[in-house]
């Protein structure tokens, strides 16, 4: 635990000015963003006495062991760079709304030649026109079945749109009316776009003119006694009325508004927003989060505006926000708002009338919100805890395991050797820490060689930061060799941002027994790493192995933290299975047309529809080869040459027959699941893979 006054700034260093500040902890991670508007008055607050400081402003502080600020011209930049930083280096001390579920939207994908309607989640794509969120996807179908008797705007996939297209025959929506069927040309590109639009219209609230629109024409269909049409016309009005009725009017006056309200206590927040277009409830949706320094409503309301307005511009921006109480100051918010939407944007507090009590409603779901989220948490935190602290007094630790690291290694009869490093943070999974390595030291199968490769390799890395950052200095810590597959990342020179392996563990879990845990120990010594802790946790008898000792600790079956470690193992080992998994079916997807210098998918797709196969091929004269469109005679004796060199593939073998079928690609078929198998190799049981 720091001491804020080992950093604390001198008066005279800071600025009276706008800007954003960072607080960063003892590995130079960022642990807190905030604004002020002068940053000399704001940051004396937190280095007064610790006694007056809220509990988690207090917890902070002690937390970090620096501070550093940005000047910027005015507040509004301010609150602009503050998002910016938040989303960059997710601080985990900052206010951060969980949304425990991704809100599904309706979408018309205006970007297509032929627009389609479907439901959508997640980032926003450009060209595409949304409704919604709506909390549930069958509220949308609900809604879009309704709707496509009136306006029969394509819903099918890409895949289903070409094959109707190849065949000539459209799906069964367009064989029953609610579908116009533009993949068999019943309806122009044109015609269907405007279809899409008509649809878009009304979804944004435009009703009263299109039904009107229709009554007349059912009414003219009467006068002239087609009254087929005119029944059609009618069974259209009763669907569109059907539709509007599933959102009632809360707003007489057609408003387009997102209505914000909050529910909290001294430890988390739980805000539920209301989005009504039209004058009706378009969509909801709601966050949880914890309050992690001495935050007032404002400061809650502020920080949802820049979570749910941070990434929309134009019309997804409303022309009114109705909140519970303003940030203070209100100024740069609204006119941050404004920015985004390009037009005038009203940030205020509803006082009388419908949107007083709408506001009402909405603050009645936030508080169902934040109770429900507190019976559910409260098992899960003292689940959590109780499982740390059990693991914690099981291998002797001075203190609960908050960061725990677990590796597993796997392989298929000693090919595609791989290996999964997996984080769990406060006993919850980190995925974003996740990464993979690819063994390279040594050919073969030998799990504790390659473990202590892995570990090795791993905190080699993490020796390299804590000398880049000041914190240790070495010569032999200067040697990285990381070779890890996964997520991008790698060293950078700006510290706060996410890396591959800049943070240490409490504890590292392998997957293994005896021999695993000593090689991980040993990796560890190598590097004069003493400070953590390792076991292993071996499958058998689900025994806990810690260096050094003889016999495994044994924990209850009921313990709750041998659960949490049966977790971490369980996670480690499906990531590496599925990495492993992903490297052998690229590698029996190989061919020797790929080590061709110069020759390019196109052609070898060209090459292998021309000879009908591989082994066609390889049999093939060079003036056979000449034949193919856009091969020359050079590249011809390239191809005949790689193909000379490359070992003949084994003869594919179906494994439920042992029937030797023809060649299709390089040494390898499929077997009856459809899984590819290499020819001549073992059955690929379960009890093979590790």
């Amino acid at each position: 635990m720091a001491d804020p006054s080992s950093y604390r700034p001198s008066p005279g260093q800071i600025p009276d000015s706008p800007g954003v500040y960072r607080f960063r902890d003892e590995h130079r991670r960022v642990i807190y963003v905030g604004k002020a508007k002068s940053l000399r008055q704001r940051l004396a607050n937190y280095f007064q006495d610790l006694a007056g400081l809220h509990p988690r402003t207090r917890t902070m502080v002690t937390t970090a062991a620096s501070v550093e600020w940005t000047v910027v011209s005015t507040e509004v930049e301010a609150l602009q760079l503050e998002y910016s930083w938040i989303k960059e280096y997710d601080p985990r001390f900052n206010v951060k709304y969980r949304d425990d579920k991704s809100y599904p939207y309706l979408a018309v994908t205006m970007n297509e030649e032929y627009p389609r309607v479907q439901v959508m989640r997640g980032h926003k794509k450009k060209g595409v026109r949304y409704f919604g969120p709506y909390a549930h996807a069958w509220a949308i179908r609900d809604t879009v079945d309704l709707l496509l008797r009136v306006f029969p705007v394509r819903t099918c996939s890409a895949g289903v749109f070409k094959n109707a297209a190849r065949t000539g025959r459209p799906c069964l929506l367009g064989y029953i009316g609610k579908c116009s069927a533009p993949c068999v040309e019943r309806i122009s590109a044109e015609d269907h776009r405007e279809l899409a639009d008509e649809f878009s219209d009304f979804m944004t609230g435009r009703t009263g003119t299109y039904i009107r629109r229709l009554e007349k024409r059912m009414t003219d269909a009467a006068e002239e006694m087609e009254y087929e049409r005119a029944a059609r016309l009618r069974d259209d009005i009763e669907a569109l009325k059907k539709a509007m009725e599933k959102n009632a009017v809360v707003l007489a006056d057609a408003t387009d508004a997102d209505l914000i309200a909050l529910a909290e206590d001294e430890l988390e927040a739980a805000v539920q927003i209301f989005h009504v277009r039209g004058g009706r409830v378009r969509g909801q949706r709601g966050w949880v989060t914890d309050k992690v320094e001495a935050v007032t409503t404002g400061d809650l309301v502020e920080h949802a505006l820049q979570q749910l307005y941070g990434e929309e511009t134009g019309d997804s921006v409303p022309k009114e926000v109705l909140v519970p109480a303003l940030p203070d100051p209100v100024g740069p918010v609204q006119e941050w708002l404004t920015g985004r939407r390009g037009a005038n944007v009203s940030l205020r507090i509803p006082q009388r009338g419908d949107k007083k009590a709408l506001m009402e409603t909405v603050e009645r779901n936030a508080q169902q919100s934040l109770v429900l989220h507190k019976t559910k948490r409260a098992s899960d935190l003292t689940t959590r805890s109780r499982a740390l602290e059990e693991i914690a007094e099981a291998l002797d630790l001075d203190s609960a395991p908050l960061r725990i690291e677990c590796y597993d290694i796997s392989h298929l009869q000693g090919d595609d050797v791989v290996a999964s490093m997996v984080v769990f943070e406060d006993g919850l999974a980190r995925k974003s820490e996740y990464r993979r390595f690819q063994i390279k030291g040594f050919e073969g199968q030998d799990d504790v060689r390659s473990m202590h490769e892995v570990i090795s390799r791993r905190f080699r890395r993490y020796l390299a930061e804590k000398e880049k950052t000041g914190e240790w200095v070495e010569e032999d810590a200067a040697e990285s060799g990381d070779g890890a597959g996964g997520p991008a990342g790698g060293l950078k020179d700006d510290d706060g941002r996410p890396k591959r392996f800049a943070y240490p563990p409490q504890l590292v879990v392998v997957d293994g027994g005896q021999p695993q845990v000593a090689a991980a120990r040993r990796a560890l010594d190598e590097l004069g790493i003493d400070d953590i802790a390792v076991c292993g946790l071996a499958k058998r008898l689900e025994e806990v192995w810690v260096p050094g000792e003889d016999d495994p600790v044994v924990l209850p079956r009921t313990s709750e933290g041998l659960y949490l470690l049966q977790r971490v193992r369980d996670e480690a080992h499906r990531f590496a299975i599925t990495y492993q998994r992903t490297k052998r079916a690229k590698r029996f997807r190989a061919s020797p047309l790929d080590d061709v210098p110069g020759l390019g998918e196109a052609r070898k797709q060209a090459l292998l529809k021309h000879f009908g196969s591989l082994k066609k091929l390889r049999s093939a004269t060079i003036d056979q080869i000449c034949e193919v469109p856009g091969i020359g005679r050079k590249t011809a004796e390239t191809i005949a040459a790689a193909l000379a060199g490359a070992a003949p593939a084994a003869p594919a073998v179906n494994t439920a027959t042992g029937e030797i079928m023809e060649e299709e690609e390089p040494g390898t078929t499929a077997d009856p699941s459809g899984e590819p198998v290499a020819a001549g190799s073992p059955d690929r049981r379960r009890g093979q893979e590790t």
